[in-house]
C-alpha cells in the first residue's frame, strides 16, 4: 500500500456535519468522557512547552469521519497526549489514501507555531549532533489501517518558513496495523537502535525515505541522527540539508482506533 502527501496550506478546515455524526457513532466526539482538553476541529492545536499537538487532518477530503486530539501532561521535555479517530473512504477516497496524521510537532511544520529558539531546530545534518528521543504508547485493539511514526522534515536552508516546501522527508515507522505500507520501493535494510529496518524511497515533489521496523513496537529509545546518517552513508541525503521539524503521530488510512502516548520526548544536540 502506498500513500501520497499533498502540499499543505495554512487554510483551516472544519469537520462536516456528516463527519461529526459518523465520529459520534464511533465514540469520537468532544463529548466523550475523559479528556477535558479534547479538540476535534481539523488543524486544531494544543501547545505543550516546546511542542504542540496538531489535529492534522490533511487527507480528510478523501474520507468521512473525524478525529480528536487531547493532552494529558507535560513535565520538562516529556509530554503525554492522545488521539482517537474513525475514518472511512468517501467517493473520492481509497484504502491507500491517508486521511490524517495527528501528532506532536517540534519545530517547523509549514511555519513555526512555537518560538524556534525553544526547539533546538533547524539542525544541520552534517553537524552530526544527537537527536535523542523516547516514545512509549499504546494502540487500540481495533486500530484499523494505520501506522505510528516519526516524520522528519528537511530543507536546504535554516530559515524555512510556511511558504518553503521541504526537499526531503524521513519517516521512521515504529508500528503498523491493517496492512499499512510506505510510499515508494524498497531500497535496502539497516540495523539501528537494536532493531532491523527496511528502507523505502519515493518521491512526491520531494524525496521521501521511510524506515519501517520489521517487528512492531510500542516503546522506543532512539537517536534520530542515526537514521539521517544512514541515508548520508548511502548517498541518499546530503550533509548540507537541515532538519527543520520533527512530527510524531499516527497516519490513518481507514478504521476506528485510538493512540495513547504515555511518554514522549525529543532532545536536540
Amino acid at each position: 500500500m502506498q500513500h501520497r502527501r499533498p502540499r499543505l496550506t495554512k487554510k483551516t478546515k472544519t469537520l462536516t456535519a456528516a463527519g461529526v455524526a459518523l465520529a459520534a457513532a464511533a465514540g469520537v466526539t468532544v463529548a466523550q468522557a475523559g479528556e477535558s482538553s479534547k479538540k476535534c476541529t481539523a488543524f486544531d492545536t494544543i501547545t505543550l512547552g516546546k511542542y504542540y499537538v496538531n489535529n492534522n487532518l490533511w487527507g480528510q477530503d478523501k474520507g468521512t469521519g473525524g478525529q480528536c486530539v487531547w493532552d494529558n501532561s507535560a513535565a520538562g521535555s516529556t509530554v503525554s497526549w492522545g488521539t482517537d479517530y474513525t475514518w472511512a473512504n468517501n467517493s473520492k477516497g481509497k484504502d491507500s489514501d491517508v486521511k490524517s496524521y495527528a501528532g506532536t510537532v517540534l519545530g517547523w511544520h509549514w511555519g513555526w507555531k512555537v518560538d524556534r529558539a525553544k526547539t533546538g531546530l533547524p539542525l544541520r545534518v552534517g553537524d552530526r549532533k544527537p537527536v535523542k528521543t523516547s516514545w512509549e504508547f499504546s494502540v487500540s485493539s481495533d486500530p484499523g489501517t494505520m501506522n505510528v511514526a516519526y516524520d522528519l522534515w528537511l530543507h536546504t536552508k535554516n530559515t524555512a518558513d510556511w511558504q518553503d516546501q521541504p526537499t526531503d522527508e524521513v519517516m521512521i515507522w515504529l508500528n503498523r496495523q491493517g496492512g499499512a505500507g510506505p510510499l515508494g520501493t524498497k531500497y535496502g535494510s539497516v540495523s539501528l537502535g537494536g532493531a532491523m529496518w527496511d528502507i523505502y524511497q519515493g518521491d512526491i515533489g520531494w524525496k521521501v525515505f521511510s524506515f519501517v521496523r520489521r517487528a512492531n513496537t510500542t516503546k522506543a529509545t532512539l537517536d534520530l541522527n542515526d537514521f539521517t546518517q544512514a541515508l548520508v552513508r548511502r548517498k541518499l541525503l546530503s550533509d548540507d540539508k537541515f532538519v527543520s521539524g520533527i512530527e510524531s503521530g499516527t497516519e490513518v488510512f481507514k478504521g476506528t482506533g485510538r493512540l495513547d502516548t504515555k511518554a514522549y520526548s525529543v532532545s536536540v544536540g
